[in-house]
């Protein structure tokens, strides 16, 4: 068992950044402190940083120096060899995965990337680190082009030269398979592997395998006109414009890159406006030919337009510069977000995630860290899926978010909206989810619509609402959303992007109601802080809570915390700690204690108490030494919505923490209220979080 695994390939573009992100995020959710190492990178820091390393720098919050993270580079490497100095290679990289080791609870390494010569020289190089550094090994094949028998030799060689020196290799992943040859190559190497080696299969996946615009540009090295904010569209086909226009427009297929001329106006012109169209698919950009640049009026003409896709002029002849591209290889950047997301979701398809983590993780962390949180909330999420409706489809936030929960395969969608505003923003902001996964309604379309309008006339006649005035409200997105989830047509509601809180949560009060023994509906932040998450209550609903209704709110956002896997222990907030204090408010606070220590005695509950002394260990001991909550509180409770609401965003502000919510607790179906300054990050952690309430 192993505190350390190593990711080794015997070829360049094996997809180890794949591995690599999908290993980081599984094992971020497991322990509280990860490193990665990559003791060989392609060139000086000072030319360019390592590509992988960047990437897992940025997607996972890494602070580690970036001199930490490797120990040569590729041309060192090589000039030690050539100098018959290899040991101080070994030396020196042992060392630094030991500095690693020692401060870190699992370190990831990653081995070389075949760019160059001296590829055989790699392929041993990877099999002596990962023997010196005594860590268990990952193989990665690259599939593409080839069939099985060629795919399973390349594996079983592998595992047989990492075999004979010695080397543990816990699993083998055939990459970029294509999909008519994964039965055979399962088959194959299901017999000829070793039983206790896992073996992964994974398909050839375009939207990882195909270049961006901006590794296009890179490639031809062209110099870039229009459409800097596009270059991460991906380039799925390529097409040369030099024909008539009709025959052009005729070829283009979904993020078809065209290269034409620089001086065809009438190809460059039509691309932008199929671009548009609802009747060609979308265009990935164009590059000119032949070092021509289209004339003044057609510069004046694009430079008008509100959307321009990537235009790239290069000098080199139509033929050559197809060959160029046609040899781009894509990688993973940093700001390649959805293609980092895609990755990750691509390895938590394809690889027995539960089995490397028996292999893998030899120790329980204490605690819960945000990255923790974050991947377990994920993996609930996706455990049971759930159906979300967004009522708020005109707003490209809720658009954006949708492409993420799509893509990371989380939840079951509803946007409510029109269908062609809807995919023409779809285009116009550059997603590539497919609308027909997800299902967009209008809600006076829909053939529901008559059958809702009847269900709240039913539910509120009492209250003097009848069949127009039902009819009227139920043309409200707020309405038909909340009324999905009250007849069982979604799971749960998030809304608010648009609208106001009391707007978005009105319809759940009249209609979906309270839990049985729960009057009060409330709120919760999980506030994501740097090394631990804490609940934070009631931030968002209860202006001035009595005594009664804060008890509520605490015994909530209690059960709320163990819903989410927080161990509660609540400090019921005020300025004063213990019985140092009087007034109204602290005996406010005071009696809402009493009350829950009296309806849950189950619950470790402390109030009144500072925050400091309720969250800082010395100070808590200091002021109240016999708690067992003080210091360590995980559930604060705030006395009323001014305090509350204020120190959430205080805290998210000066500490760069994530608060996740606010999530409404205490009605019978969940429906999440967003706040109208919401981030697509705020938007898609509220629904997975909704998600998650919904199975319970």
């Amino acid at each position: 068992m192993s505190k350390a695994i190593y990711i080794a390939s015997s070829e360049p573009y094996s997809g180890k950044t794949l591995i690599a992100l999908g290993l980081m995020h599984m094992l971020a959710g497991k322990t509280k402190k990860i490193a990665y190492f990559k003791p060989v990178i392609n060139e000086a820091p000072e030319n360019s940083k390592d590509i992988h390393i960047e990437t897992i720098v940025s997607q996972f919050g890494l602070t580690l120096d970036y001199k930490d993270m490797y120990a040569f580079t590729r041309d060192q490497v090589l000039h030690f060899r050539s100098e018959g100095n290899t040991a101080l290679v070994i030396d020196k990289v042992i060392a630094k995965y030991k500095k690693l080791e020692e401060t870190h609870d699992f370190v990831l390494v990653e081995g070389t990337d075949f760019l160059g010569e001296g590829l055989t020289f790699e392929f041993d190089a990877n099999i002596a680190i990962a023997k010196n550094l005594g860590i268990p090994v990952i193989l990665i094949a690259n599939g593409a082009g080839k069939n099985a028998d060629e795919v399973a030799t390349s594996i079983l060689t592998s595992y047989q030269s990492f075999h004979d020196k010695e080397v543990q290799v816990l699993a083998a992943v055939a990459n970029k398979i294509a999909p008519e040859i994964a039965f055979e190559l399962n088959t194959t190497l299901r017999n000829k592997l070793p039983k206790d080696v896992l073996f992964s299969v994974i398909p050839l996946i375009n939207d990882l395998c195909n270049p961006t615009m901006k590794e296009i540009v890179e490639s031809v090295k062209g110099k870039l006109l229009f459409g800097e904010s596009l270059l991460s569209n991906q380039v799925d086909h390529e097409i040369v414009g030099a024909m008539q226009l009709r025959n052009c427009l005729t070829r283009l297929k979904e993020n078809t890159l065209v290269v034409t001329p620089g001086d065809r106006a009438d190809i460059i012109v039509a691309m932008l406006q199929a671009n548009l169209s609802k009747n060609y698919p979308k265009v990935a950009g164009m590059i000119l030919t032949g070092g021509l640049e289209p004339e003044e009026p057609i510069l004046k003409l694009i430079e008008g337009l509100q959307t321009v896709v990537p235009i790239v002029q290069v000098e080199t002849g139509t033929f050559e510069t197809v060959t160029m591209v046609g040899s781009t290889k894509s990688r993973i950047y940093p700001d390649n977000k959805p293609k980092i997301e895609l990755a990750i979701s691509t390895f938590d398809k394809y690889i027995d995630t539960k089995a490397f983590e028996d292999r893998l993780i030899t120790f329980k962390s204490e605690g819960i860290t945000p990255r923790m949180f974050q991947y377990q909330l994920l993996k609930r999420a996706k455990s049971h899926k759930k159906h979300i409706v967004l009522p708020e489809g005109n707003d490209d936030r809720i658009l954006m978010a949708a492409s993420r929960l799509i893509k990371t395969n989380v939840v079951d969608l509803t946007i409510l909206g029109n269908k062609e505003e809807i995919k023409s923003a779809v285009k116009r902001l550059n997603l590539s989810f497919d609308l027909n996964t997800v299902n967009i309604i209008n809600p006076v379309e829909s053939p529901l619509f008559e059958e809702y309008v009847e269900t709240l006339y039913e539910l509120r006649k009492a209250k003097n609402v009848n069949h127009e005035m039902a009819r009227d409200l139920m043309t409200d997105v707020s309405y038909f959303g909340t009324m999905m989830v009250y007849k069982g047509h979604a799971d749960g509601m998030v809304s608010g992007a648009l609208h106001t809180t009391q707007h978005t949560i009105r319809p759940a009060l009249q209609f979906v109601k309270t839990k049985p023994n729960v009057s009060t509906v409330s709120s919760v932040f999980f506030m994501c802080l740097e090394d631990r998450v804490c609940v934070f209550g009631d931030c968002a609903v209860n202006p001035n809570p009595t005594s009664e209704e804060l008890a509520e709110i605490a015994i909530s956002s209690a059960e709320s915390s163990l819903m989410f896997g927080i161990d509660p222990k609540i400090a019921m907030l005020s300025y004063s700690s213990g019985t140092s204090g009087q007034g109204e408010d602290v005996e406010k606070v005071r009696k809402a204690t009493e009350i829950v220590k009296r309806l849950r005695p189950d619950l470790k509950v402390e109030g009144p108490i500072q925050y400091d002394a309720a969250v800082d260990p010395a100070v808590g001991k200091q002021k109240m030494p016999n708690s067992q909550v003080a210091g360590q509180a995980s559930v604060l409770i705030f006395p009323d919505l001014n305090t509350g609401n204020n120190t959430y965003k205080a805290v998210q502000r000066e500490t760069g923490a994530l608060a996740i919510g606010p999530m409404l607790q205490g009605l019978n179906k969940p429906v999440n209220d967003l706040s109208r300054g919401c981030t697509v990050d705020d938007i898609y952690n509220t629904v997975i979080i909704t998600a998650i309430q919904a199975q319970q």
